[in-house]
This record gives C-alpha cells, sequence and structure tokens, in this order.
C-alpha cells in the first residue's frame, strides 16, 4: 500500500533542508507505516517549552535551523506511539536515505534519550545553518 503526505504535512516540511525533506518524501512512497509530520522547524520559544517539560534534552535542536523532523506513526488516520512502530518508520527513512545518498540520524538510535519520532540530518556532515550552506 502507498501512502503520501497530507498538506499539513507538506506544509511543515516547507522550510526543512531539502535533502531531508527529499528523505521524508522519498520514505512515505515506500513505507508499510503511513506517518504524519509533526513539526519541522521549531521556533526558539517553543524549544524552550519542549525543554522546559523534558520533551527535549537541548537548546540547541536541530529544529531550529530545519535540519529536523518529527514523524508520527498513523494507524488508521490515528497518531500511535507504539514502539514497534517508529522501527518501521525508522527503516523506511533510512532505506529512503541511503537510495538518495543523503546522512541521516534516527533518534531512536540514541543511547541517552530515545526519541523515536526524530530524524535529523548529522551535524558532522551538515554543520551549517540553512543561509550558510
Amino acid at each position: 500500500m502507498a501512502f503520501h503526505l497530507g498538506r499539513r504535512s507538506r506544509n511543515r516540511l516547507a522550510d526543512v533542508h531539502i535533502d531531508l525533506a527529499v528523505v521524508v518524501v522519498t520514505a512515505i512512497y515506500t513505507t508499510d507505516t503511513d506517518f504524519t509530520v509533526i513539526e519541522g522547524v521549531r521556533t526558539k520559544q517553543r524549544q524552550q517549552e519542549l525543554f522546559d517539560v523534558g520533551a527535549s534534552k537541548t537548546l540547541n535542536s536541530r529544529h531550529l535551523t530545519g535540519h529536523a523532523v518529527d514523524l508520527a506513526a498513523l494507524v488508521n488516520g490515528e497518531v500511535r506511539w507504539d514502539w514497534p512502530l517508529y522501527f518501521k518508520i525508522a527503516g523506511a527513512m533510512k532505506a529512503a536515505a541511503k537510495s538518495c545518498g543523503i546522512s541521516i540520524e534516527w533518534g531512536g538510535d540514541w543511547t541517552s534519550f530515545k526519541d523515536g519520532p526524530h530524524f535529523q540530518l548529522p551535524w558532522n556532515v551538515y554543520p551549517m545553518y540553512p543561509s550558510g550552506e
């Protein structure tokens, strides 16, 4: 079954780095688990809010520069947070990244703070802010 990104997801990708957006769009067509983009670029205020409630461990998030997205699994049109779904989405994202020749990192692979919905372009490959790339 082929899925597609809805208008809200496409809007949330609008200011995301083109390489990451390409990976997300490629992955939605190949995944067996539907997903939506819940966040792309964040303001400093939004990042502070997430940090304050413990939903983020940094104020220097890749979301601030358009180098990260958060994806949520969809089952029958409803957002689900079951970890097995995020392993499937991560598999599709990693395969899409590889096929596009783009490096990504998955928050679910982190050892200190597991973040299943989070995907980002690595700092060492994409060190600069969008205006400097």
